[in-house]
């Protein structure tokens, strides 16, 4: 799945480019050993968003940093989130909507704390509106997670659907006529009996990237599988990410540059350097148990080629 490719250093934060095993991303900013999950990146690569979470779920922010003259801002709360628990937001294709889930109320009346999919729109002075519900065509009673938007507007997303083919579908809205309508669950060549989850969608429909968790040729708690689509435009059957990009631990949360050259992912796979026997200091210890690679949730990047 490796590719060799000529990476804009100055467009991603950290000195450091990817390479042909997956590495922590922008190591000290994005991943600081707090648990932080899933990445998008705003078409001129000048703003990122990103999940920071407790890592049992009892907060969840959506956090952004900033390009400008070439310097990435530090991380701050993202001008929609910080009150309710937010994640997984996505930069639509021209990057003047950003689509996110979120358990924050729909209406005063709703007290189910379901997950639901919202939408924020940037105005024409560069700031973020108030989020939008995108409606109970698309939401349902269950929770709905990683929205992913092609550049017609079809909308991917994660549900336990009642209609789907298994303990969780991905599903995608035919955007027709700014309606959505109604969802439908993948094909067998991406959707399972098992959990299939998070899916980051070509925005020209060309291939998914999606995690599954309990298929025979999984190597942990859950990893990346990547299904291409036919001349017929037919998903292809899944294949499962090569071993080094997937972990024992969970791999998930996939996102892929514009010029498909670098995946990157969320994995809580943990440093080697936990399984080294050796004595080791006070210091030491605290400095692995609250360091990167310390078992949380962490942001990796690898070269990637979406056709090997």
């Amino acid at each position: 799945m490796m590719a060799n490719a000529g990476f804009g250093q100055s467009l991603y934060p950290g000195n450091l480019l990817p390479v042909d095993t997956p590495v922590i991303f922008a190591q000290g900013l994005l991943s600081d050993g707090l648990s932080n999950r899933d990445f998008t990146i705003s078409p001129g690569n000048d703003e990122i968003f990103y999940t920071l979470q407790q890592p049992k779920f009892l907060l969840s922010t959506i956090l952004t940093v900033t390009r400008k003259n070439g310097k990435w801002s530090k991380p701050e709360a993202a001008s929609f989130s910080g009150v309710y628990r937010d994640l997984e937001a996505t930069f639509s294709l021209d990057g003047n909507t950003v689509f996110f889930s979120s358990d924050r109320p729909v209406n005063d009346k709703d007290s189910t704390n379901d997950f639901d999919l919202w939408k924020v729109v940037k105005s024409k002075g560069g700031n973020w509106g108030n989020p939008q519900h995108l409606g109970f065509t698309v939401n349902s009673d269950k929770n709905e997670f990683f929205p992913s938007v092609s550049s017609n507007g079809n909308l991917y997303f994660t549900v336990e659907a009642a209609y789907g083919k298994g303990k969780e579908d991905i599903v995608m809205c035919r955007y027709n006529n700014g309606v959505y309508e109604k969802p439908v669950s993948l094909p067998e060549a991406v959707n399972s009996v098992n959990y299939e989850f998070n899916a980051f969608v070509d925005p020209y429909e060309q291939f998914i990237l999606f995690t599954s968790y309990g298929r025979a040729d999984d190597i942990g708690g859950g990893d990346l599988y990547i299904s291409n689509k036919d001349q017929q435009g037919n998903w292809l059957p899944a294949k499962h990410l090569p071993e080094g990009i997937n972990s024992a631990a969970l791999d998930y949360c996939p996102y892929v540059s514009r010029d498909k050259k670098i995946l990157f992912f969320t994995s809580n796979r943990a440093s080697n350097r936990f399984h080294q026997h050796t004595k080791k200091t006070y210091q030491q210890i605290t400095q692995l148990l609250t360091g990167t690679g310390n078992g949380l949730d962490d942001l990796y990047w690898v070269k990637f080629n979406p056709q090997q």
